[in-house]
């Protein structure tokens, strides 16, 4: 049972030090010590403040270390140790605040030269957390009632080409998905407030666009305008989008901090789109960085409605058991059901992937986002959002997809096309 007055981190890590002596250097760097005793490091204060290793897990040794510039004991015979450690760090040595949570949990460790690989794997946080931070506003059920999508998918696309399109082009392919009856659209993420196509056009122009189809279609297509910015700008592209109607913004999540997540949420009355783009600079080499364990729960707090996972089968590094271990953490309470967010599937999706999807998956509580799956049917934009309705409807009902396209041709198209 987690003590509400700790914050437990897990880690994975490497030394060529015994992992008890590790651990205690971790110990000593992030709470109370340093490399050497001093005369105010009380027995009183370290009973307070001083972190205590709660378990150590060894795992298999490496006979090379993971990390440039490790140090190597005297007498070493080269085997560097492995193993899974639990450090629990008294919540009153850092208040409810992700940015010194991170400064404890994860601040100067990745330095130790003691240390030849480190990776922060889980976090284990206090209530008080949860009363500081606001946490998702709409989460899955908000967006489904924004989007007024049930017993599916949540199903998009992204614009593209995702970069260079002048604003009248780009009118007229909102206007083609949003007579479709698209669910969802988003902006790249390379694509914020470039000189020649500034955001507070674009919003104008794709708002007309959506307003237009809704009076037409009776459905009020969510379009996640790319705010990402410094703070006041950022809140200035907010207070655009809310004023023309809009009901979602996206931000990437690694530009504008948790901190500024935070301040966001606190000032949008919109479903917030999450997008983890750079996550690779701290997940990618397995030995170094953070987990999507413990990520997710951050950005949960901070205030995401949507978070991307990737998609199974997808162009980038990550395996298909990577992406099911982060949808099910965004699916999995902190502190209550209400904190759960909508996980993103996106890369080289289409109306072909659904059946493989929610056999692996088992929910059909996800965002689907297809760009070429989309843009790239024959049929056009519009058919390529049915193709991935029709796939869904296939995968849901058992039936098998060329089956299911007999009687479906935009289907039929994409399978011809893509499969």
């Amino acid at each position: 049972m987690l003590k509400n007055d700790q914050v437990i981190a897990t880690y994975w890590l490497e030394t060529a030090f015994s992992l008890e002596k590790a651990c205690e250097i971790i110990v000593s760097e992030q709470s109370t010590g340093t490399f050497l005793p001093l005369p105010n490091e009380t027995d009183s204060l370290k009973q307070e403040h001083r972190a205590q290793i709660l378990s150590i897990q060894e795992l298999e040794s490496s006979p090379f270390p993971s990390l440039p510039g490790a140090k190597v004991p005297a007498g070493s015979k080269g085997e560097f140790r492995r193993g899974i450690v639990k450090i629990a760090f008294p919540y009153v040595n850092i208040g409810p605040s992700i940015p010194n949570l991170l400064a404890t949990v994860a601040g100067n460790l990745y330095e130790l030269e003691e240390l030849s690989g480190l990776r922060l794997l889980d976090l284990d946080l206090p209530l008080a957390f949860q009363e500081r931070y606001e946490g998702p506003q709409f989460g899955i059920s908000g967006t489904r009632e924004l989007t007024g999508v049930h017993g599916r998918p949540i199903i998009g696309t992204i614009i593209k080409p995702n970069i260079g399109l002048p604003t009248e082009q780009l009118r007229l392919i909102v206007r083609e998905l949003a007579l479709s009856g698209i669910d969802f659209i988003k902006d790249d993420e390379v694509h914020g407030n470039p000189p020649y196509a500034p955001i507070a056009e674009r919003i104008k122009v794709v708002m007309d666009e959506i307003e237009r189809a809704a009076d037409r279609t009776g459905k009020k297509t969510m379009y996640a305008f790319n705010i990402t910015d410094d703070i006041d700008p950022m809140k200035r592209h907010l207070e655009t989008v809310v004023k023309a109607g809009g009901n979602c913004v996206m931000v990437s999540i690694n530009s504008i901090g948790f901190a500024g997540l935070a301040h966001l949420r606190k000032n949008a009355p919109v479903c917030i789109h999450g997008h983890r783009n750079q996550w690779g600079l701290m997940s990618r080499y397995p030995y170094l960085g953070m987990s999507f364990a413990a990520y997710q729960k951050l950005c949960r707090l901070a205030g995401v409605d949507h978070l991307h996972v990737n998609g199974l089968n997808n162009k980038f590094y990550e395996d298909n058991a990577s992406v099911v271990d982060s949808v099910r953490a965004c699916m999995t309470p902190m502190f209550d059901p209400s904190d759960t967010v909508l996980p993103v599937l996106s890369s080289k999706q289409w109306a072909g992937a659904a059946p493989e999807t929610y056999s692996t998956l088992g929910t059909v509580d996800l965002m689907n986002i297809a760009g070429g799956g989309i843009h790239g049917h024959p049929g056009g934009s519009g058919a390529g959002f049915r193709s991935l309705v029709q796939g869904w409807e296939a995968a849901l009902e058992g039936i098998p997809l060329h089956l299911h396209a007999d009687k479906h041709p935009e289907l039929k198209q994409a399978l011809a096309a893509f499969g």
